[in-house]
């Protein structure tokens, strides 16, 4: 300290964990130092105790600040620094009494108290004067509940659930626990842009067995799930006999498979036949023989089998229904009916129908497998569908009324859903004033022709006033029908057959493909009572523009999305309608 320094001022640059401070500048008070003359001598030793008495002041506002930021805890090096500045200055000055009030306010070996709120002033002090008081602008970052990064992570009760299609693509979707195969089937028709409507299924497949099966409507993915193994998966397609049995009952129960366990002739009313099954009072059977493999071989052995409610027994003697020859060879209740997919070679079968039962808790031991095969196909249509209404009984046709009750539930504004059903579908007649419907199919059939000759010439006289482009009409017709939901191109016979099969058998199931042996030509396969038939679609030409028919020329289209709407309106040759296209979506 030396009387050059200008009087009044002092200037003190206090330096902390090797961080700058502000420069602490600060005027003695005319209280405190009294104006005195130029010659006076100045009072060295009460300016170095008024400087640090200000010091420590600033220092302790600084420790505060310093345990704030520690969490409660002091650094140790501020003490030292402020101690060696402290030596520093005693070189020069006298020691300061210990009875000073700063020392006693200041305690270096207790822990500081930590104010809860601190006040304006000393934040304004603490603040430097260069940097204002900016705002925080995403404050909900700086909280424990609205942060993404500093929340808790919340553990969610959704499951991972990869469903495959029929050309090998997947998709992964994420579903609760509580979610059946219909709301599933609903998401995917949602997010694939898919013709919403029932048909819509979720299949259990087991590509080391062999074996698929529809999952019903009612059942949780997750547990199904939960039974498969590794290998196993979900496979979206439409099946659409899965709820026909409740339309025709008839063609799924023959009289001589169902009978009553209390009546001896074995008949039954048809109008009473699902209301038996259904009714769980009601003690329907379904009996007949099937062919049944021995464990562990490949043999098969020819029974006479009973399916009750109880379960499935076979008769030890004939056809014998004596409890003491009924022997149970399984229950349903922890088991699932499933359709063989492997071909009759792998298990030697005697026919191409087989089923097998499988219980839930078997993953991938083909040992515990119950095969069965049956006679023909309506005979394994009708084991397989009445395992499932005793297993599940009202709850399938709850599942069944759920879409009815949906389309009668729709607001009249709504958008009808597209249907090619026989009921929507109608032969109209607009060249009077006002439209007819045409009810005789002789009519509409000629009423379809003139329409198709009508448009064949406006685009002839199209085509002569303009020049021919790659959009030509003629050249449309032959390509137009790959856009179509139910062509399929190039498949074969087999692989037709065999989609077929797994979109259910019912009468009017249908596509379209190109031939095999003529290139020029198509093959239409078509389903009726459960037997699948081929119709060979011939080009013929006339005038120049080539037509497509069924019948030889008899009935000509000028390309294969009016002959298919005309044969939705009309049978014709075939032995039934269309009414169901075989499908397959690309996830």
């Amino acid at each position: 300290l030396s009387p050059s320094v200008p009087r009044g001022h002092f200037i003190l640059h206090y330096r902390v964990c090797n961080a700058s401070l502000s420069l602490i500048s600060f005027s003695l008070c005319s209280s405190r130092c009294p104006p005195a003359s130029a010659d006076d001598d100045v009072d060295l030793e009460q300016l170095v105790n008024d400087m640090n008495s200000s010091m420590e002041s600033v220092y302790s506002t600084q420790t505060d600040t310093a345990v704030l930021l520690n969490n409660g805890h002091a650094p140790h090096h501020h003490h030292q620094v402020h101690s060696s500045y402290l030596g520093h200055s005693r070189r020069h000055t006298p020691a300061l009494p210990s009875s000073s009030p700063s020392r006693e306010r200041l305690r270096h070996s207790q822990p500081m108290h930590i104010k809860a709120v601190r006040n304006l002033q000393e934040e304004h002090q603490l603040r430097p004067a260069s940097l204002p008081a900016i705002p925080n602008p995403f404050p909900e970052l700086c909280s424990l509940t609205g942060s993404p990064i500093l929340s808790p992570i919340q553990t969610s009760d959704n499951y991972i659930v990869k469903v495959w299609s029929e050309d090998g693509a997947g998709k992964v979707v994420e579903i609760p626990a509580d979610m059946t195969a219909r709301d599933v089937c609903q998401l995917l028709v949602y997010k694939s842009h898919c013709l919403d409507d029932s048909a819509w299924s979720l299949v259990e497949h087991h590509p080391i067995l062999g074996i698929e099966r529809c999952v019903e409507d009612h059942e949780l993915v997750v547990q199904v799930q939960a039974s498969m193994s590794g290998d196993s998966k979900f496979l979206f397609r439409k099946n659409y006999a899965k709820y026909e049995f409740f339309r025709n009952p008839l063609n799924f129960f023959p009289e001589q498979m169902v009978a009553f366990c209390q009546e001896s002739d074995g008949s039954i009313p048809p109008s009473q036949l699902l209301q038996n099954f259904l009714n769980s009072s009601s003690c329907p059977e379904i009996q007949g023989y099937l062919h049944v493999k021995e464990p562990g071989r490949k043999s098969w052995k020819k029974l006479y089998m009973f399916l009750r409610r109880s379960g499935l027994y076979y008769s030890t003697k004939g056809t014998s229904k004596e409890p003491r020859h009924l022997q149970v060879l399984s229950d349903l209740e922890d088991s699932n009916v499933f359709t063989v997919i492997t071909g009759r070679k792998l298990h030697n079968a005697p026919t191409d129908y087989q089923f097998c039962i499988k219980p839930s808790k078997v993953r991938s031991d083909c040992k515990e497998l119950k095969m069965l095969c049956a006679e023909d196909e309506q005979s394994r249509t009708c084991w397989m569908t009445a395992f499932r209404l005793f297993k599940y009984g009202i709850v399938l046709y709850q599942s069944y009324n759920v879409p009815q009750q949906r389309k009668s539930n729709l607001s009249p504004f709504t958008a009808p859903v597209r249907s090619v059903s026989e009921n929507s579908l109608v032969a109209m007649d607009f060249s009077g004033r006002t439209g007819r419907v045409i009810d005789n199919p002789i009519e509409a059939q000629s009423a379809a022709l003139e329409e198709g000759h009508t448009w064949r010439k406006r685009s002839q006289r199209m085509n002569v006033l303009g020049s021919p482009s790659p959009l030509h009409p003629s050249s449309l017709s032959t390509v137009i029908h790959r856009t179509q939901v139910w062509f399929h191109g190039r498949i074969m016979r087999e692989e037709a057959h065999k989609m077929m099969i797994q979109q259910g058998q019912v009468d009017g199931l249908f596509l379209l493909r190109d031939s095999q042996s003529n290139p020029k030509a198509f093959v239409l396969t078509l389903c009726h009572h459960q037997k699948i038939k081929h119709f060979q679609i011939l080009p013929c030409e006339e005038d120049g523009q080539v037509f497509f028919s069924l019948d030889d020329g008899a009935t000509k289209f000028t390309d294969l999305i009016h002959l298919v709407e005309f044969y939705q309106l009309n049978r014709g040759v075939l032995p039934c309608k269309l009414k169901h296209p075989c499908t397959a979506v690309a996830l």
